[in-house]
């Protein structure tokens, strides 16, 4: 690592009714991957935000190559070379990727016309070495998925030609083969002197990338510690501020009968190819597949948000046939969106109205509202969930990602579903706010609640399912049981990538 490029000492923000950082001290080398951890709420984004020129802090310094710098926005860090990879995607979806990269600073030819040939070549050249040369950079953004979309936003940072990067969560979408990738990238950047700030709750991840690891909790700077100097327990144990002995708690239930299950279940584009699952009452089964496996797009299939085109879906042992989200609801299936932005909340919205969205006729049957009786609601699930807010009358999109998605299992409680389909419960959120999810899903399935859960993340499936299905390329290649030599990750990876039959199918 080389000398320190940016310093930040002192920081204090403040925001109505709290104090989001508190005297807090940070500083970055060349070549150097520094991690930000912490609870959500603990200060992480703000204090990207801060370097980034977003927010103004009350008080403290920023120094860059050893000089003192004022930001008086993003366009003031982006001049010194300062630049981010949000979790929540700042893409354009209707034009073009190549469009989306060099978005306001278009390449013009000499006669004052957009040079759409430049700005395309360049976007291939940044894909292909970030291994995607596959992404169409001619086509709209709103095609691609949401790991796509996700390397789209890592290219046009690299655009920039940065000298600081900040990552926040750059890998909660993405596939293997692309975090792979991604991080030989990172490897490269910092070969190349490139300060990293990475803002992340994957601990896995930190001795692959890291060389030192801050602290944050409550907006103040516990500690920075090398990344080989605390165990994963020490890291967690700082972060929330107690001991954190067991991450999964699972319930043995007494299964009752099947609530919802497919037969032969296909959508019309060819990623969901007959289906067969089922789940049954106190619950969780467990979908497990890489990127493109066919997951979110069976979920989107039960939950109405893409038309079947053929097979059966059953529900309590009758044929129904759903046709939109509307009709899923009125069902009692229920869906907790990977994308909460787009399908799981209405951001410009509050908490309050966001939380009874579904539950409105069940809460007010004869169609008096009373807004009082919204913000008590929507009060008690605040303190259910510990969602960090001021007031439940705040707009959603002021909200950190895990609250927002605190927000949408809010949302989903006060409407009680009997069939709750969890897509990436967890994606961006930290330990703490993971574990008061996995006990709530624990409590739903021991209340007799039939629960299907989605995760890119391996440990929480097995950790919280019963049972596991296993897709690859659209189709179930197997089902796997708990208390079963084959429930481990290393079975279920392999599977995962290879089918059922392991080695002996990528031979044939």
């Amino acid at each position: 690592m080389g000398k320190t490029i940016l310093t930040a000492k002192h920081i204090t923000k403040l925001f109505p009714g709290m104090k989001a950082l508190d005297d807090v001290d940070f500083d970055l080398r060349e070549g150097e991957v520094h991690i930000l951890v912490g609870e959500n709420g603990a200060g992480k984004s703000t204090l990207a935000k801060v370097l980034l020129g977003a927010y103004k802090a009350e008080e403290g310094e920023i120094t860059f190559d050893g000089k003192p710098v004022k930001f008086n926005g993003t366009k003031d860090a982006l001049a010194k070379g300062i630049v981010a990879v949000y979790q929540e995607f700042t893409l354009v979806p209707y034009i073009s990727v190549a469009q989306n990269i060099f978005l306001n600073r278009e390449y013009k030819t000499k006669l004052g016309l957009i040079d759409h040939k430049r700005m395309e070549n360049e976007a291939r050249e940044l894909l292909k070495s970030l291994n995607c040369e596959y992404i169409d950079v001619k086509g709209f953004v709103k095609n691609l998925s949401v790991a796509e979309q996700q390397m789209v936003e890592i290219a046009k940072a690299l655009s920039f030609k940065p000298r600081v990067m900040v990552f926040d969560e750059p890998t909660a979408t993405l596939s293997e083969r692309e975090v792979e990738s991604l991080f030989a990238q990172i490897h490269r950047l910092k070969a190349e002197g490139i300060g990293i700030i990475y803002v992340s709750h994957r601990m896995q991840e930190f001795p692959l990338i890291g060389d030192r690891i801050t602290i944050l909790r409550d907006g103040v700077k516990i500690k920075t510690v090398g990344i080989n100097e605390c165990t994963n327990e020490e890291l967690v144990n700082m972060m929330v501020g107690r001991d954190v002995s067991q991450v999964y708690v699972r319930t043995k239930n007494d299964y009752e009968g099947i609530v919802l299950q497919t037969e032969n279940l296909c959508d019309h584009k060819g990623r969901v190819r007959n289906v067969n699952i089922n789940v049954r009452k106190g619950e969780i089964v467990g979908i497990a597949g890489l990127v493109g496996a066919g997951r979110t797009e069976t979920a989107e299939l039960l939950y109405g948000i893409s038309p079947v085109k053929s097979g059966k879906i059953i529900l309590e042992g009758e044929e129904v046939h759903i046709k939109s989200p509307q009709n899923a609801t009125k069902l009692g299936i229920g869906l907790v969106s990977e994308d909460r932005k787009k399908q799981g909340l209405a951001l410009s919205e509050s908490v309050a109205l966001n939380t009874v969205a579904v539950s409105l006729k069940k809460i007010f049957p004869h169609f008096f509202i009373s807004y009082r009786k919204i913000n008590e609601v929507a009060l008690g699930y605040k303190k259910q969930l510990r969602i960090a807010t001021t007031s439940v009358n705040k707009a959603c999109k002021y909200l950190s990602g895990g609250n927002q998605q605190k927000v949408v299992l809010a949302k989903w409680l006060s409407f009680d579903p009997e069939v709750l389909i969890f897509d990436e419960p967890t994606r961006g959120i930290d330990v703490a706010a993971k574990m008061e999810i996995y006990g709530l899903m624990d409590r739903l399935a021991s209340e007799g609640k039939a629960i299907i859960m989605i995760s890119s993340e391996l440990p929480e499936v097995i950790g919280m399912s019963d049972r596991i299905y296993i897709m690859r390329e659209g189709e179930i290649v197997d089902e796997v049981k708990r208390d079963t030599p084959e429930f481990n990750s290393e079975t279920i990876g392999e599977r995962m990538m290879l089918g059922k039959g392991g080695a002996a199918n990528a031979e044939n």
